[in-house]
């Protein structure tokens, strides 16, 4: 029964197109069509995956990765997806540079270390406090979603499929960022916070919300 549930949490819940906001405004061309088609690519890669995990008898993928690094690959499919279908928007080519996304042909090779122009994407689990490594001046984009953890066996959590939860997106400010501070024995990576006033301009204009 338990390889049943398994199995079952091998394919992603559906992206449906009606759960997009018509009213959502997006910069540089993008439309709800691309970012749809992506969360759908994305979605069918990682059932891709998982059942063929499954079939060998390993655990799926977001059940085997650490948690940040997992969100780091489904915020990497979104920057990579989106492009196959914005045609104004390219991945930016340049090493860890910001944005994300740019325009195209703007700059080139479409490399840039730093502009202000373009979509910064980041994924996350959690519906709020989003984090970066400094506050931007930039359209910020989060893919919101669920699914199971590593630790989630040993705590008895049951096998669910991976969904997006919402998408949420704006132009942000640097006052809309937050710096968190560590102690003095922390290791931790000092990185700046969305504060309530930039995730209520993100909530504002929101993309995608599945039901319930």
């Amino acid at each position: 029964m338990d390889s049943d549930f398994e199995l079952a949490a091998c394919t992603p819940q559906t992206v449906l197109p009606e759960n997009f906001n018509p009213n959502a405004m997006l910069p540089y061309g993008l439309l709800n069509e691309h970012i749809f088609r992506a969360m759908s690519d994305f979605s069918e890669f990682l059932g891709s995956i998982n059942h063929q995990l499954h079939a060998k008898g390993i655990e799926r993928l977001e059940s085997l990765l650490m948690p940040a690094n997992f969100s780091s690959i489904v915020g990497e499919f979104m920057a990579a997806g989106i492009p196959k279908y914005c045609s104004t928007l390219v991945k930016n080519r340049y090493h860890n540079g910001h944005p994300d996304l740019i325009p195209a042909g703007v700059y080139a090779h479409d490399s840039v270390q730093y502009s202000r122009e373009g979509i910064e994407i980041k994924a996350s689990r959690y519906r709020s406090g989003w984090q970066g490594h400094n506050p931007e001046a930039v359209w910020l984009m989060v893919f919101v979603f669920e699914s199971n953890r590593p630790v989630d066996k040993a705590n008895d959590v049951p096998p669910r499929p991976f969904r997006f939860l919402a998408v949420l997106g704006a132009a942000l400010t640097q006052a809309d960022w937050l710096f968190s501070g560590r102690s003095e024995t922390s290791r931790r990576t000092i990185t700046a916070s969305v504060t309530p006033t930039g995730y209520s301009k993100m909530a504002a204009n929101w993309i995608y919300r599945a039901d319930n």
